[in-house]
C-alpha cells in the first residue's frame, strides 16, 4: 500500500485504524524530518496498509494509519526508531495527544 500522505487506499474490511490526535508546540525542531521518516518506515512494516495525515494552522493534527491487525499494530508500537519518535514527541513537539484503535468494519466512498 502507499505511504503518500492523502486518502489511503485501504481493502476491504475488517482492518484497523490508529488515530492519533496531537496539539504541536511552536517551532518545528526537526519534527517535519521525523514525521516523513515515520511515515517511510510504517511503510515498510508488515501489515500497514497506508496512512492519512492533516494539521491546521493551529498545530492540531490527526493523523490515521491503517493495519491489517492487532498485531501489526503492536509490532509497529515495538519498532526501536517509532519507540525514539515517540519519546521526542513527548518531550518536544506535542503539547497534548491522544491515541485510540479502531477496528474499522465498514468502509466505502468515492473518489
Amino acid at each position: 500500500m502507499s505511504a503518500a500522505i492523502g486518502m489511503a487506499n485501504t481493502p476491504e474490511p475488517p482492518y484497523y485504524a490508529v488515530i492519533f490526535t496531537s496539539q504541536r508546540t511552536e517551532g518545528d525542531r526537526g519534527y517535519e524530518a521525523v514525521a516523513a521518516r515515520m511515515v517511510e518506515l510504517a511503510a515498510k512494516q508488515p501489515g500497514f496498509l497506508g496512512v492519512e495525515s492533516v494539521r491546521g494552522a493551529d498545530g492540531l493534527g490527526i493523523t490515521v494509519s491503517y493495519w491489517r491487525d492487532e498485531a501489526a499494530i503492536a509490532a509497529w508500537k515495538s519498532e526501536a526508531e517509532h519507540r525514539q519518535a515517540q519519546a521526542a514527541g513527548r518531550a518536544t513537539w506535542y503539547a497534548g495527544f491522544r491515541m485510540r484503535v479502531a477496528k474499522v468494519e465498514r468502509a466505502y466512498g468515492e473518489g
